[in-house]
């Protein structure tokens, strides 16, 4: 249990919290939410000492761990299953199976362990980094975002794991669905004060608004109280016998507690401007293959037609080809073969990260907007930047002084300043918070054109998208179905939605514990060693030769999931 008490905190662009107080009993698994910028992250850093606050406490039991996902790298040895096991406690120094089952359920293969960690893209980095807070068991975790860079599959594990964690969790992050399923509270930030209810998030906003609603009504009583004191006092406090009594009226009104105006949070609230168009199909793919090189297609004879009002979701692993996709369709890259065919009436907008480094630093947020169209007077372009939520003299911030968040939000200005009847969205939903997400979900279902998006949310795949393209290992695929009627027919196949319950071990010493793992590592190396060479080998040849030797590869492969798989349980058993 963890205790803050009276916490306040104040930066000089104005103040955090006043009076903040928490307390986080054994178990609490709980969501924090908030506007961007009202401190959530700033919390965290209170809690793990990187902060000071200005005034309060707060209290920790003896020897409780806090572990707090790092956002930036500082890998020391060459190989990823060595820098993973740096994390290992001095007890299970030699349990190297227990970092190589957290890197197998954040989506590394069996080949990447010998890689070196440095090596790998940014968003696998952060799972390095997830990997080894996990690993080092704290009593309490910390996570800020720690799906952003994360596929459906990594997500649906990680979701299965908090789930199945003994200790506490303080979780920060934009995808509801994520949040709700894995915590027991949802606290937010409202005011510059801390409020938690047991449950979830749409149980937190319905007792927000139902406060502010009561707050509302008892402010009108008092107004109406007041009127009547201050109009009662007004009429007797000059005659002799009535002026005891009208004194008596000016010391109520004096103790009174005046309560304040509701300080409203601004809402993102908008819809995209749509084009008409007659066009029965917006576009049509055929055939179409793209790869950085003629040894590594990404993917291949891709044929759909986009029909208006359809909204297509592009879903799969990380680093197959997603956003490539997107990026092929909308021009941004040459296809290596096939068309893209759009109707003469099309016009789209498109959102990806790709478009928002290419954003102008030196530009201000009007300029950006003004960019995309120059007939619009300044009067729309200040009420477009209204909508995003920079009002005033917001609308000429740079946008070198922006946050993630905020350029995300620019760039869906950008767009609703033009015409549109297609939609291109690359991740959309990532550096938004929960209310800014559901107001784009509201929005995108609104929209009469057609969409394409790019997300691993799974709560935003089910709202808006009517059919999916779905990468996996072996490409990418055309689903003619909605995301739940792809889960039914088979899904994923992760085996990752819930932790398996584990059987009752007999009791053994720790020194008995290594003796036997131990010789469990040492069988596992010898028995699979000979397939390892023997799949090396076959992928060392090249042309003719490594076609004939597909099958014993594949067969090789197989029998090599087998025997880690057999070699785990055992290790589990011990």
């Amino acid at each position: 249990m963890i205790e803050l008490i009276n916490i306040s905190k104040s930066y000089p662009t104005g103040e955090l919290y006043n009076d903040l107080n928490l307390r986080v009993n054994q178990g609490n698994k709980i969501g924090l939410v908030g506007r961007n910028g009202t401190g959530k992250s700033t919390l965290f850093k209170l809690i793990l000492g990187e902060e000071p606050q200005d005034t309060g406490e707060i209290k920790f039991p003896k020897a409780y761990r806090i572990g707090a996902l790092k956002q930036y790298f500082d890998f020391t040895e060459k190989k990823l299953i060595d820098e993973t096991a740096l994390a290992l406690n001095e007890d299970d120094k030699y349990d190297i199976y227990k970092a190589e089952k957290m890197l197998f359920g954040l989506g590394f293969s069996e080949e990447d362990l010998e890689k070196d960690p440095k090596s790998f893209s940014g968003g696998y980095q952060i799972r390095i980094n997830l990997a080894k807070l996990l690993l080092t068991e704290p009593n309490m975790l910390l996570l800020d975002e720690p799906t952003n860079y994360l596929d459906i599959l990594s997500i649906r594990w990680l979701k299965a794991f908090l789930k199945s964690f003994q200790g506490e969790v303080i979780l920060i992050t934009h995808d509801r669905e994520f949040m709700d399923s894995v915590c027991t509270h949802t606290l937010g930030i409202i005011r510059r004060s801390a409020f938690m209810v047991q449950g979830g998030t749409r149980k937190f906003y319905e007792q927000i608004l139902a406060n502010e609603e009561h707050h509302e009504k008892q402010k009108i009583a008092q107004e109406k109280k007041i009127k009547d004191l201050e109009e009662f006092i007004a009429k007797n406090k000059a005659r002799a016998a009535t002026a005891t009594l009208a004194q008596s009226k000016v010391k109520i009104l004096e103790k009174m507690e005046i309560l304040e105006d509701i300080d409203y949070d601004a809402n993102l609230n908008f819809d995209f401007n749509y084009k008409d168009t007659a066009a029965k199909f917006l576009l049509e793919v055929e055939d179409l293959s793209f790869g950085y090189t003629s040894d590594n297609i990404l993917f291949k004879n891709i044929n759909f037609a986009l029909s208006k009002g359809e909204t297509i979701g592009i879903i799969g692993k990380n680093g197959k080809g997603k956003s490539t996709l997107l990026n092929t369709i909308a021009k941004e890259l040459e296809a290596l073969s096939g068309n893209v065919k759009y109707h003469p009436s099309c016009e789209y907008g498109h959102f990806g990260q790709t478009n928002i480094s290419h954003l102008n630093k030196d530009n201000t947020i009007m300029d950006e907007i003004y960019s995309v169209n120059h007939k619009l007077p300044e009067a729309v372009i200040r009420s477009i930047c209204g909508l995003m939520m920079f009002s005033g003299d917001n609308a000429k911030k740079k946008i070198s002084l922006l946050s993630g968040g905020e350029k995300s939000r620019v760039m869906l200005g950008k767009i609703i300043a033009q015409d549109v009847n297609l939609l291109f969205l690359d991740e959309p939903t990532n550096h938004l918070d929960i209310d800014s997400i559901d107001a784009l979900t509201t929005a995108i279902k609104a929209f009469e054109g057609s969409c394409m998006i790019v997300t691993h949310s799974e709560e935003l795949l089910r709202a808006v998208c009517d059919r999916l393209i779905i990468f996996t290992n072996d490409g990418a695929d055309y689903f003619n179905g909605t995301y739940d009627e792809f889960l039914e027919k088979g899904g994923w196949d992760d085996g990752q939605d819930e932790p398996k319950k584990k059987a009752v071990k007999p009791k053994r010493n720790k020194k008995e514990i290594r003796k036997l793992r131990s010789i469990i590592v040492a069988e596992k190396s010898k028995a699979t060693k000979p397939l390892k060479l023997e799949i090396e080998e076959i992928e060392a040849l090249e042309g003719v030769e490594k076609q004939k030797k597909q099958a014993r590869l594949a067969e090789l492969q197989n029998e090599l999931e087998k025997l880690n798989a057999e070699f785990e349980k055992r290790m589990d058993e011990v």
